[in-house]
């Protein structure tokens, strides 16, 4: 069974391990406010949520990221699911994600839960692809 919970200053490790490109302080401070959701597994961290707010204000999933071995067993959707019903109870009628355009099984992924493309930009010198964004109006 798959327990969802924000992230705590004792999990800070492992996400700096698992979410490397992060880095130390960035994780620390989302940690802090709040904007690190982790699954876990009979006691061990088998994935996390990592979020932010478009302009201050439209929750953004940034990273969604589940240990291969708990891959395609709802870790992934459980955390989203939480972070779902997390952001409509803050107020949020709309949710936002994103990936490189070549990113075909976090699309899908993105679809099936809800989420509809809306749009790409290109980020000359920052990544070598665009990167397409997605929304899903939520109640």
């Amino acid at each position: 069974m798959v327990e969802v919970a924000n992230a705590s200053q004792a999990d800070i490790d492992w996400l700096v391990r698992e979410d490397a490109s992060a880095g130390e302080a960035w994780v620390s401070r989302c940690v802090a406010l709040g904007e690190y959701l982790i699954a876990r597994e009979a006691d061990e961290i088998v994935g996390f949520l990592r979020f932010s707010r478009f302009w201050g204000r439209v929750p953004y999933m940034e990273m969604i990221r589940v240990l291969p071995g708990h891959r395609r067993s709802g870790v992934g959707t459980a955390l989203f699911l939480v972070w779902e019903d997390v952001m409509r109870d803050d107020g949020a009628r709309l949710l936002m994600t994103s990936s490189e355009c070549d990113e075909s099984r976090p699309q899908d992924w993105h679809r099936r839960n809800g989420f509809c493309e809306t749009g790409a930009i290109e980020l000359p010198g920052l990544q070598s692809l665009p990167e397409v964004f997605f929304i899903k109006r939520i109640a």
